[in-house]
């Protein structure tokens, strides 16, 4: 069967809902969301991360995402710090990290569940194609 571009774009959009639909449910006992879960994560990958930055990591507009930053700040899950002149800087507190490290695990086991009908062989292949149709990312 020939697969076209429009049927290919829109199984990686049926895939991304399943696993978004999937990690808000796995993640809601956390009392986070995925949105939340995501900005832990990439502040642990990328400490002291801007407001910029982040919002752009996690698909946001700047707007947005600093309504979130200041919610998580309450919470306790984060906390904002002056950078240079009017930067402001996130990094995870204790809780945050440990939201995350837990979060992880339920990440892991449903992307790993999503795909354990393709081989390691498969996966690799499927990750190798979509790294071609990216390219590389222009924000890196």
């Amino acid at each position: 069967m020939k697969h076209r571009p429009a049927d290919v774009a829109l199984a990686v959009k049926r895939l991304q809902y399943r696993h978004h639909r999937a990690l808000s449910q796995a993640l809601a006992p956390l009392g986070i969301s995925l949105v939340q879960w995501d900005t832990l994560r990439h502040l642990h990958r990328t400490p002291d991360a801007s407001l910029h930055d982040l919002a752009v990591l996690t698909f946001q507009t700047d707007q947005s995402f600093g309504s979130l930053a200041a919610r998580m700040a309450d919470r306790g899950l984060i906390e904002r710090v002056p950078g240079p002149g009017r930067a402001v800087r996130h990094r995870l507190t204790d809780e945050g990290e440990r939201l995350r490290a837990a979060g992880q695990d339920l990440v892991d086991g449903v992307v790993e569940s999503s795909f354990e009908s393709l081989s390691a062989a498969q996966l690799d292949q499927l990750g190798k194609l979509l790294d071609a149709v990216l390219g590389p990312d222009p924000a890196a």
